[in-house]
């Protein structure tokens, strides 16, 4: 759709100041996952000021839902996550998190804020009949964690029928390893299936000095590990994507006691779920070796997120709107890597993508998403907020 006397990058630039002040104070007074109560009253409060009459709290949890309808025609949505990590912030800005522990690591902070700028601009299109259709804006939370039942915010979200009246969707994340300008996209699978495996190798344990009285489970823990890394690297496809992680061992208790279990926890990172079933598979058997050691175990899988599986035609309607707004935009390709992003599960209900957006500092200094410095180039607030909102207009063309 063509805006005739409207340059959105320019009233998406107006806004920086807004948009900084926004990102600010929600980076200040970061909320875990399914805990945002006060990241979504801030929200609402914003909605509220900037003139956004259809206002949904308390959706999917602390979720926030904004609608703001033009002319008649589609609906389409866009999405921001609200929630921070359980990470120890060691920046030095006078912005950092006041929460012990607590930190926007993820840019979580940016992509809400991004969003209220597009619900200003879009405000303002409705009101003058520049917007055809309809557009929802989803601050979804726990983007970062499941709960009790395995879940994150987004299925929650959709089981609230957020994107029942969708055509499309589309999210953004800021990029670290891209620099303010950039965009980054990626046709089919960009983000993985995220599986958390947990094991238990059994043995009888036994004292210390007394070895040969009992079995020991972490002499079989050597066995296991020795097969369990070899799957990704000797029984898959090197041309295959696969990452078998282990982030957790837990044993003992005494130097002079011989444990009768060893804990492993880890993750399963796939694109594929063909590659997927096959990995849960093998790490069984792994496991199982400790049946031939001498002892026992225990194996199970708690499925996470699906791959995040970004729609082609989508991703074209985001270059252009992109190249629109930013004439020299550099657009890079290639997958996003094997972190998880549950906004696959909207991928997987309506025609949806998410692109990343260049946030690097110009210093040179590597800031990493999940690590305690990990910071953004706040030019990049109105960028997303402009790419955002031309998106969704030629979404609705």
């Amino acid at each position: 759709m063509s805006i005739v006397g409207y340059s959105i990058k320019e009233r998406a630039e107006s806004l920086e100041e807004d948009l900084r002040k926004w990102r600010r104070a929600i980076h200040s007074q970061p909320e875990l996952s399914f805990q945002e109560y006060n990241t979504a009253a801030f929200v609402a409060k914003i909605l509220r000021e900037i003139g956004v009459e259809d206002i949904r709290e308390g959706v999917g949890g602390t979720g926030v839902v904004a609608t703001i309808a033009g002319q008649p025609g589609p609906t389409v949505a866009l999405r921001a996550d609200m929630d921070a990590l359980p990470i120890q912030e060691t920046n030095t800005h006078s912005y950092k998190s006041r929460r012990e522990g607590v930190m926007h690591a993820c840019g979580h902070d940016a992509h809400t804020a991004m969003l209220l700028g597009v619900a200003k601009l879009l405000v303002k299109d409705a009101e003058e009949n520049q917007l055809r259709g309809t557009v929802k804006l989803l601050f979804q939370p726990a983007e970062e964690a499941t709960d009790e039942h395995s879940l994150s915010g987004a299925p929650y979200m959709i089981k609230e029928g957020v994107v029942e009246d969708v055509s499309h969707a589309v999210a953004l994340h800021v990029c670290p390893w891209q620099s303010f300008g950039t965009i980054q996209v990626n046709d089919g699978e960009s983000m993985a299936n995220v599986d958390v495996f947990e094991g238990k190798i059994i043995g009888t344990g036994s004292h210390g000095g007394y070895p040969h009285t009992g079995s020991d489970p972490i002499w079989m823990l050597s066995s296991v590990l020795q097969s369990l890394y070899s799957i990704v690297n000797r029984r898959v496809s090197p041309l295959e994507t696969a990452v078998v992680s282990i982030g957790e061992v837990h044993s003992g208790s005494a130097s002079n006691v011989i444990p009768s279990e060893v804990k492993i926890v880890g993750t399963i990172r796939t694109y594929r779920n063909e590659t997927r079933d096959y990995l849960i598979g093998e790490l069984e058997k792994a496991f199982k070796i400790a049946q031939a050691l001498g002892g026992d175990y225990e194996f199970k899988v708690e499925k996470g997120e699906p791959a995040l599986k970004n729609n082609p035609e989508v991703n074209q309607t985001i270059i252009g709107a992109a190249e629109t707004v930013y004439p020299d935009v550099k657009v890079a390709k290639g997958p996003f890597g094997l972190g998880g992003e549950d906004f696959a599960y909207f991928a997987k209900e309506v025609q949806a993508s998410m692109f990343f957006l260049g946030c690097a500092m110009p210093d040179g200094i590597q800031r990493d998403l999940h690590t305690p410095i990990f910071d953004i180039d706040e030019r990049c607030l109105p960028m997303g907020t402009a790419i955002l909102t031309q998106t969704a207009h030629h979404l609705l063309t």
